[in-house]
């Protein structure tokens, strides 16, 4: 085995615990919703004041590509969710009676 090839292994072992779901008890009320709302709003959040960190010359510019590559993320996932549901809505609408 090479090294690039070990070193990509490695970094595929260090990443994949990050990547894996964690179990979480979701009751009727909708908290499973709620806390995943305030962990979007809070990334966007903390992307903001970073951006504002940087141009205040505070922050460095790793950290703001950092901060604006996670709520980029969170956008683009949140779009992605929001056209799921708008497909689904179709569909529904779409069934005969």
């Amino acid at each position: 085995m090479d090294i690039k090839s070990a070193f990509a292994a490695q970094g595929y072992a260090a990443t994949r615990p990050a990547t894996a779901p964690t179990p979480q008890t979701g009751g009727p009320d909708g908290s499973d919703f709620a806390g995943v709302a305030r962990d979007f709003a809070q990334t966007i959040r903390e992307g903001e004041q970073t951006a504002m960190a940087a141009m205040a010359g505070d922050a460095d510019p790793h950290a703001l590509v950092q901060a604006l590559a996670q709520t980029e993320l969170a956008v683009e996932t949140a779009v992605t969710v929001r056209n799921k549901v708008v497909e689904a809505y179709q569909e529904i609408l779409r069934m005969p009676v």
